[in-house]
Parts: structure tokens; sequence; C-alpha cells
């Protein structure tokens, strides 16, 4: 076998799909990723192929492989814990922004009745204050009285 390059046999080891049915499609793009990698490796000097080979190699021997994380039963001052590690931070992360959005909504609306409210009382004790009595505002001859005042200045 030539040392200056390497196939991708020698990357991941490869099954047909008679022996194994169950391949992932992570399995076969990385079987095609290799095999185009390793395609131009022929035009490379010794040395680079030789880095290339090990960093393949070492790639390979560090992959994870997917795996289910099991919940872990632990006890703390005699009280059982249930600790699922990353997932409990991963929901705590999606339910943190959803807190804030609630919480900054919540608090806009209460501002905006206090100041619905703050303007009406306003116009009420602007309204009792005059020296007009609430029932003139009623009656329909005020409504003409005001007209023509505004149009005779």
């Amino acid at each position: 076998m030539n040392t200056s390059s390497i196939t991708s046999r020698e990357a991941l080891p490869r099954f047909s799909s008679s022996t194994n049915p169950a391949e992932s499609a992570d399995e076969r793009y990385a079987r095609r990723l290799t095999a185009r990698l390793s395609a131009g490796t022929n035009d490379l000097p010794h040395d680079v192929a030789e880095r290339l080979r090990v960093a393949r190699t070492q790639a390979v021997a560090h992959r994870r492989r997917p795996t289910r994380q099991a919940a872990t039963l632990g006890t703390s001052g005699g009280a059982a814990l249930l600790g699922l590690g990353q997932v409990w931070w991963t929901r705590l992360g999606a339910v943190i922004p959803l807190v804030a959005l609630v919480a900054g909504l919540m608090a806009i609306s209460i501002v905006q009745d206090d100041d619905r409210t703050s303007e009406l009382a306003d116009v009420d004790s602007a309204l009792l204050a005059d020296d007009l009595p609430p029932t003139a505002y009623a009656d329909p001859g005020f409504a003409q009285f005001l007209k023509s005042d505004a149009t005779t200045h």
C-alpha cells in the first residue's frame, strides 16, 4: 500500500448495506467526504500526505458517537436528585427569554394603564374645577354657543 495516499476504508470502517442496513446518513456522508478528500492525495508530497493520514487517524479515534444521555440518580442531603446534564440547561435557556418577554409585556401594559388613568384623572379634575357646571357641557345649546363664540373672535 502506498503510504502517501489514504483511502476511505482506512479513515472509517466500511460496512456494506447488506451487513449494516441501519447505517446512518452521517456515516454515508462521512464516507463520501473521506473519499473526496482522499482523491487528491496522490499529488501531494510524501510528508504532507503522511501528516494528513495521521490527522485523519486521530480524528477518527476522537470522533464522537451519538449516545443517549441517561438520567443519573444522586443524593444530596438526604434528598434524591434527578440530573439530566445538559438537557436541563438547554430547557432553562429556552424558558428564560420567554419569561423576560412576558414580564416586559406586563410592565408595558401596567405603565400604559397608569398613564391612561392619569390622563383621565386630569380631565376629570379640570372639568370639576371649572366655573361651568358639568351639565352645561351636555346641553346642545352650549355646543352652539361655543361655535358662535369661536366665529366672533
